[in-house]
């Protein structure tokens, strides 16, 4: 582990409170909690200094900790709501563990919902970033499939659309997608940046931002039940590959 690999820190956040698929985080995905392979994408990855999940409930760190993760406190209730803002969980984190001695020059989010997110798609996403200067941060990005050029604000009866940029003789809501610029959607697989931004600018991301262009299901993202039949049917039909599990699985009181 080089000098910079030792000064980045992984933070798997997973809040107990999801109302679309409750407890999403903990639910069995080929007999593992579904949080199980974002830990051991994180440990396999061989980058991280450390792998923190942050979670409010003691269920959940009992889980994490089973897997290979620390969890060195619970995040506070305040904190953990369904509108609470990255930003406040992240700078509650990185402070306690500079508190606890634990100062760490990067961090990347590591988000439970995404199951297929390789130990490899992590490295290659650090060497991207790490050869890149002068960036804040790397976010995952994928080609979107619901292109914004033929999106409406609605009001009323009538409406407008999202992107007026497009030219008058050929709107873009009235052009095949082939035509439309390339537009890039964020998906939940990772992020990476530097601490500072978190200190100073009171930011996840800063200003400067990278993409990283997500392979095949590496950016799925399970938020709903729909997402969970299909991540279950990918597994089955062996389309989508999860990262390997050395421990037996976890046996969850119901």
């Amino acid at each position: 582990m080089d000098k910079k690999q030792n000064s980045i820190v992984a933070l798997i956040p997973a809040r107990s409170g999801s109302k679309r698929v409750p407890d999403k985080n903990i639910n069995l995905l080929a007999g593992h909690p579904l949080i199980a392979y974002s830990i051991a994408a994180a440990l396999q990855s061989k980058i991280f200094k450390t792998v923190i999940v942050s979670t409010d409930s003691g269920r959940y760190a009992d889980i994490a900790r089973y897997y290979g993760a620390e969890v060195p406190f619970l995040r506070p209730a305040k904190i953990a709501g369904d509108t609470s803002p990255d930003i406040e969980w992240v700078e509650y984190t990185l402070k306690q563990l500079r508190h606890n001695g634990q100062e760490y020059e990067y961090f990347s989010i590591l988000r439970p919902t995404s199951p297929f997110r390789l130990p490899a798609t992590i490295r290659r996403a650090w060497q991207e970033f790490l050869a890149q200067e002068g960036v804040d941060s790397l976010r995952a990005v994928e080609k979107c499939r619901q292109h914004p050029g033929k999106m409406w604000i609605v009001r009323g009866n009538r409406m407008v659309p999202l992107l007026p940029m497009g030219p008058a003789e050929q709107p873009w809501h009235s052009s095949q997608y082939p035509s439309l610029p390339e537009v890039y959607v964020q998906n939940a697989s990772l992020e990476i940046a530097k601490s500072r931004v978190v200190f100073a600018e009171k930011t996840i991301a800063g200003n400067v931002l990278m993409p990283f262009f997500t392979e095949k299901f590496e950016g799925f993202d399970v938020n709903s039940i729909y997402d969970w039949n299909l991540a279950e049917h990918l597994v089955k039909t062996a389309q989508a590959k999860l990262p390997s599990i050395p421990q037996s699985p976890y046996k969850i009181q119901e």
